[in-house]
């Protein structure tokens, strides 16, 4: 007789007297045996700790018939893939007299896996002895192949996640070199045809033709002023008229070199949609070159600039005094054909932002409003 053959017939012989113990009609016997879990019992007081019994749903998911089985220690069901960590466990626990609860990878006896969610217990005696170990398994391979499926999943669909996400950063990239390209050449257009309006101002001598030029400068200074504004802020789809208005009206008017000219400001943040940008830039323009053509530029005056919500209104205000005349023989200088230009191109800016124009004058001080409805103006706040 082989050791083996010895070690199994002791095994059996622990088996069999543990059975004896239970009557035929023992339920807890009934029910270990009838069971569709797995279930085994081993004996720590011999040798390895065999197995001494098993029920037939452990043969079945095992594949090991019960004289393959008893004798044997249950590491036979160990594995190259077994994780060694989960081996440990198991040993101190069993080492320890403690229950243990694991999951570990297991080897039936043709060689194929199961992931095994293995509990075993201890049994003692009346004296707190142990003299059994009892184990369940439950084969929850599924539920592995399962979370297998939905971790490569995951990983596939982070794969394509990432990868549109370089192909968004990619094409945002080339979107924004296009941006900055088109930013550069309309910058140095816009530059190119002031430089070129301002020789033209400088050679004529014809003072109409220089007023018009110079007109003509200011309205490209102040589109070439937005588009600054617009590509250098960090949200490019608005744009704040008050701020754009106090950098210019203070500009236009401190390049007069005026000591009777003396502006005022009441300003508060007005946001717009980038696209009304350029229309309501060349209202501001106008309205500072209409106080300037009406009287300012000979007798001097006050300028005062409103931008800021109002009575659920947006609006723009220019109101301008004109200085008194010194002597009989000092009158405003004005240009007609320049004002009705000038008007013409204001009422066709305020037509492209549904703006509403109110022009008063009496006496030496003019009031123009411009108003836009709230609602015309999405993404405005105060």
């Amino acid at each position: 007789m082989t050791d083996h053959d010895a070690a199994r017939d002791k095994a059996r012989d622990a088996g069999d007297r543990l059975l004896a113990s239970h009557v035929t009609e023992d339920p807890f016997a009934a029910a270990f045996k009838a069971t569709r879990m797995p279930m085994i019992i081993t004996d720590p007081r011999q040798d390895d700790n065999p197995i001494i019994f098993c029920n037939a749903a452990f043969c079945e998911l095992s594949g090991y018939t019960q004289d393959e089985l008893y004798g044997r220690n249950c590491r036979l069901m160990q594995g190259p893939d077994t994780d060694r960590d989960a081996v440990r466990q198991i040993a101190e626990a069993l080492r320890a007299r403690q229950d243990i609860s694991i999951d570990i990878l297991n080897y039936r006896k043709d060689g194929s896996t199961f992931w095994n969610a293995l509990y075993i217990s201890p049994v003692r005696n009346d004296a707190g002895e142990v003299i059994y170990f009892f184990a369940s398994q439950v084969d929850f391979t599924h539920v592995k192949q399962r979370e297998l499926e939905l971790s490569q999943a995951r990983h596939s669909a982070e794969q394509e996640a990432h990868q549109r996400n370089r192909d968004l950063i990619d094409a945002l990239g080339a979107k924004t070199m296009l941006v900055h390209e088109v930013d550069h050449r309309v910058k140095n257009n816009l530059s190119m045809i002031a430089s070129i309006t301002k020789q033209q101002a400088r050679r004529t001598g014809d003072e109409s033709a220089r007023g018009a030029l110079m007109a003509l400068l200011n309205r490209v200074e102040a589109l070439s002023t937005v588009h600054r504004k617009l590509f250098t802020d960090d949200d490019v789809s608005r744009f704040d008229v008050a701020d754009f208005a106090r950098e210019m009206v203070t500009d236009l008017v401190g390049a007069l070199k005026r000591d009777d000219i003396r502006l005022t400001l009441d300003i508060s943040p007005v946001y717009v949609p980038a696209t009304k940008a350029s229309p309501l830039a060349l209202i501001v323009n106008e309205l500072v070159g209409d106080a300037v053509r009406r009287g300012l530029g000979t007798l001097g005056g006050d300028i005062h600039l409103t931008v800021k919500r109002l009575n659920g209104h947006f609006l723009i205000s220019m109101r301008d005094t004109i200085g008194p005349a010194s002597t009989p023989d000092e009158t405003p200088w004005n240009d007609a054909e320049a004002d009705a230009f000038s008007r013409l191109l204001l009422d066709t800016c305020a037509r492209q932002v549904s703006a509403h124009i109110d022009r008063r004058t009496e006496d030496r001080q003019t009031v123009v409003d411009v108003t836009l409805l709230v609602d015309e103006t999405a993404g405005a706040k105060a």
